[in-house]
């Protein structure tokens, strides 16, 4: 997959830019705060209908501006060529079409472009709590299986209504038990394909870690992942289920008091070791940064061999904190990857020696307060 055109207005400090994308390999420098990572970050939205760097969108459009707008056209291998457009309005809230007729979810669009991203927030994944990593496993999945993301959706949704009986219901406890089953059932029914999926995916997934890890790292630590939930991991339903079923009759009374559901995949973590030691722990901040770097190159190469599109691949200023040895194993394997790739940097004498700049298949551009030049 990838994108040949870029249409943004009013995004962040992008009053009106259109920008026609190289095949492969799309350099973007600039000084800080010139406007690189908003052109990426407007490629992200279009394949994933949000920011990897706002937590809002209203703090996306342009100062004094009443709304933003992106457009992107997409070529790709199992779809035909085909346009995305988002828009926000503050009052009106944000849209998606795909060749001008609009999404009815924003869900929908979710694997139509397969995308990974690479920036310093990923340090989060790392160093932060288990949200951060559950969110990471989620959306690397949802893009590879929509039966999955809608399995998200559903139980969340059937949690929120648990919840809500749990905290508002006021009648004999017997009662609240036999108004409990019908959610109790949903809950299970969801959570269960979620845990059984998502153990499948971090099975396979360790295989490529440990791969890209060496590769990155030139070291021979082990990176090993290990999921944690209400029960033994398994990728089988049907166990998980009756696992699941078991752990929520243990932890009844407590929820009762608590009125909240405590037992379910929204409680699990993914825990990152290097051989025998926790790296959120123990790790150093250059372990950290080369596990993260590892975490998305794995999951560059999973998409490309579990997808039959190549998945976009955005990388924000992130050779920054990288020393020479490690630059130059990172872009010799991005320019053997045949996708398309962004990258963002303020060095841009750094990729003169690995990347032959041709105007078509590799591009190189300047940006300047919002503005953008190529060559």
């Amino acid at each position: 997959m990838l994108t040949t055109q870029t249409v943004l207005q009013n995004f962040r400090n992008h009053t009106d830019t259109t920008v026609q994308w190289g095949a492969h390999m799309n350099v973007i420098t600039g000084h800080n705060g010139a406007g690189k990572t908003n052109l990426i970050d407007a490629i992200h939205y279009l394949c994933m209908s949000r920011s990897f760097v706002a937590t809002s969108d209203r703090y996306v459009v342009q100062q004094d501006a009443p709304y933003f707008m992106i457009r992107g056209h997409f070529e790709g291998n199992t779809r035909s060529s085909f346009d995305v457009s988002c828009s926000y309005a503050g009052g009106e809230g944000k849209k998606i079409f795909v060749n001008e007729s609009p999404l009815d979810r924003l869900t929908d669009l979710i694997g139509m472009v397969p995308v990974v991203v690479l920036s310093p927030n990923d340090k989060k994944l790392t160093s932060e709590g288990p949200k951060q990593r559950r969110s990471f496993i989620d959306s690397l999945i949802s893009q590879i299986s929509p039966a999955y993301l809608k399995n998200l959706v559903d139980f969340r949704k059937a949690r929120r209504q648990r919840n809500k009986l749990l905290q508002e219901f006021k009648g004999p406890r017997n009662q609240l038990l036999a108004y409990l089953e019908p959610w109790n059932a949903q809950v299970i029914k969801f959570g269960a394909r979620i845990v059984a999926r998502r153990t499948q995916v971090l099975n396979q997934f360790q295989e490529y870690l440990t791969e890209q890890y060496k590769r990155i790292s030139g070291m021979e630590h082990r990176p090993h992942l290990q999921y944690q939930t209400f029960c033994e991991p398994s990728e089988d339903e049907e166990t998980v289920q009756e696992r699941y079923k078991m752990a929520l009759d243990e932890a009844q009374e407590n929820e009762l008091e608590r009125e909240i559901t405590t037992v379910g995949p929204h409680r699990d973590e993914i825990i990152f070791y290097l051989d025998d030691f926790e790296l959120r722990k123990f790790g150093s901040q250059g372990q950290h940064r080369l596990f993260a770097l590892s975490i998305k190159l794995a999951q560059l190469f999973y998409f490309t061999e579990h997808l039959d599109d190549l998945p976009i691949f955005l990388l924000d200023d992130v050779f920054g904190d990288l020393d020479e040895q490690r630059t130059e194993v990172l872009l010799k394997a991005l320019k053997k990857h045949a996708g398309q790739t962004f990258i963002t940097s303020a060095k841009p004498m750094l990729f003169n020696e690995f990347i032959t700049f041709d105007g078509k298949k590799n591009c190189k551009f300047t940006v300047e307060k919002g503005v953008v030049s190529a060559g």
